[in-house]
């Protein structure tokens, strides 16, 4: 993996000349998702603020907005670490996923929907596998889920589940086994896919709802094997 503070100060040009602690943010978030800085690192404020080239205050402001989003933590007199969840976390993950992904397959009004994006994850994730590239499976089952969510037209319900689908890449990075997590839900993204393509909005939630338990049961089996019930 590349050094994270290189893959920062390229991500500099990003920041413009009207640098946010927003998009300093959306910046970290990125790189966190992505396993760049894995769950229990530490954030140095001088090394970080340097390769992206910020003020010492738009750096902790940006912090501050990712605490807000459970996915950093601040200790006393240690500074700011990448959140490790616990087993309650994970869990509830996995509760606010079925009540946001089934409520918006429920909503979706009458077919035919708008499913380019939704195939185009299901293909990402076949091509990620091709290539042995378990990681990127697991990036591509995000996107599926993320495109499922974007069809209910709800730049809110976008907003929470971008916090949601970031926390969940903390659970994943801790995985020692990605292929035996990701394999099996690509064939389940397919099914999903299937039934929203002929319009069956019922057989698409029944499934979806069962995916997410299954998801739930194996991720914190193989959470509480790693990490136990305590997080940082």
């Amino acid at each position: 993996m590349a050094d994270p503070l290189t893959q920062l100060a390229d991500d500099r040009a990003l920041l413009g000349r009207t640098s946010t602690a927003e998009r300093v943010a959306d910046i970290l978030r990125t790189r966190i998702a992505e396993g760049s800085f894995p769950p229990g690192t530490r954030l140095s404020e001088d090394s970080i603020g340097g390769a992206l080239g910020v003020s010492r205050n738009t750096l902790r402001e940006a912090f501050r907005l990712l605490t807000h989003e459970r996915l950093l933590v601040h200790e006393l007199n240690r500074g700011v670490f990448v959140r490790v969840l616990t087993v309650e976390d994970v869990e509830d993950i996995y509760r606010t996923r079925a009540l946001v992904e089934c409520a918006v397959v429920r909503g979706l009004g009458e077919p035919p929907f708008g499913l380019d994006a939704l195939a185009g994850a299901v293909e990402e994730g076949r091509r990620a596998a091709r290539e042995g590239d378990w990681k990127a499976v697991g990036t591509a089952n995000i996107h599926f889920h993320r495109e499922l969510v974007a069809l209910a037209g709800s730049e809110r319900t976008d907003e929470l589940m971008r916090s949601v689908f970031a926390e969940l890449r903390l659970a994943f990075h801790i995985v020692d086994d990605p292929r035996r997590l990701h394999e099996p839900y690509m064939a389940r993204n397919l099914q999903i896919l299937g039934a929203l393509q002929a319009g069956d909005r019922e057989a698409a939630e029944r499934l979806l709802a069962v995916y997410l338990a299954d998801s739930l049961e194996r991720v914190v089996e193989v959470y509480r094997r790693r990490v136990g019930d305590e997080g940082r």
